[in-house]
């Protein structure tokens, strides 16, 4: 429960990291969260001595083209939030994440031939309507939200087919940035217009850091993955949206009109349902299991402790 909290409560509140990088501008910040993720991941492989799947990997074409698209998928999807962050739209940054979860059921459904309940077919309507309404009310599609929403759970599909767990998959991802991220960074130092050495200490050291920022919600959700039920780690992922709620409220002061509260309003309506059917469904596999239990396999947990 640590980790998953320590994950989704880091995701959230990352915004906080990139408003202190403001002077750096998107391009810059992304460049050099790219650069610093691949010395961070090899330090953690060295500390997991976990080195075995790299010679498979490059062995493998496939997998090797769907890491670049994964490593350009999420590229994107970072540049657009830190982007978001800078630009005073958290909101609608949030808001990407948690129509992202509707979104990933909807691409089960028409690529993977999954099948929906009808709770989970009434909840992506609900959040369907939800961008209708706030598109209808701005006279825009809310493009950022849906363009994070998308690029995120596209990026989960590939990730999914590449079979590379946390670290490994952060590793690669990290290996195929590195190089244009060293190029952009030495393109603005030749060209004047990197802040790396420029603007003090504090903003070189949130730079390097920002690999490290990068990845320990990742290590940490890696952990949590391995020892939860999915259930529970599916609630969990909305704290890190509604944190990012909080914080353009609270921290940020971004407008929030009517319009933009039926929106929330929709969505949240939307994922309320799908945490309840999922909740429903787990409890009624369990009792499903235990009714398929035989008595005498039921009873050995008591024998073996007389014994």
């Amino acid at each position: 429960m640590l980790l998953g909290l320590g994950a989704f409560g880091l995701w959230g509140l990352l915004p906080l990291y990139w408003r202190q990088l403001d002077s750096a501008g998107a391009s810059e910040v992304l460049a050099h969260r790219m650069l610093w993720s691949l010395p961070t991941a090899l330090v953690l492989l060295v500390a997991v001595r976990n080195w075995s799947w790299i010679r498979p990997l490059l062995r493998d074409p496939r997998r090797l083209t769907l890491l670049a698209v994964s490593a350009t998928l999420i590229s994107g999807n970072w540049y657009l939030f830190i982007w978001a962050v800078a630009e005073g739209r958290v909101l609608e940054a949030s808001l990407g994440y948690f129509i992202n979860p509707l979104l990933t059921i909807a691409i089960g459904v028409l690529l993977l031939r999954e099948r929906m309940r009808r709770a989970q077919w009434v909840a992506v309507g609900v959040g369907g309507l939800a961008v209708v309404v706030m598109s209808v009310a701005y006279g825009q599609i809310p493009w950022i939200s849906l363009a994070l929403s998308i690029s995120f759970a596209a990026y989960g599909l590939v990730k999914k087919k590449t079979g590379l767990d946390g670290l490994e998959g952060f590793t690669a991802d990290s290996a195929l940035q590195f190089l244009p991220a060293l190029v952009f960074v030495l393109f603005l130092a030749g060209r004047g217009d990197s802040t790396f050495t420029t603007e003090g200490g504090t903003h070189t050291l949130l730079l390097i850091g920002s690999g490290l920022a990068t990845a320990l919600p990742l290590i940490f959700f890696g952990g949590a993955a391995v020892r939860l039920p999915l259930s529970t780690l599916g609630m969990m992922q909305y704290l890190a949206p509604s944190t990012m709620f909080l914080l353009g409220v609270l921290a940020f002061h971004e407008e929030m009109p009517p319009e933009r509260w039926a929106g929330f309003g929709l969505v949240w309506t939307a994922l309320t349902i799908l945490t309840w059917d999922a909740l429903r469904h787990v409890r009624r596999t369990r009792r499903t299991v235990a009714r398929h239990v035989p008595a005498d396999a039921a009873a050995a947990p008591a024998r073996a402790r007389d014994a």
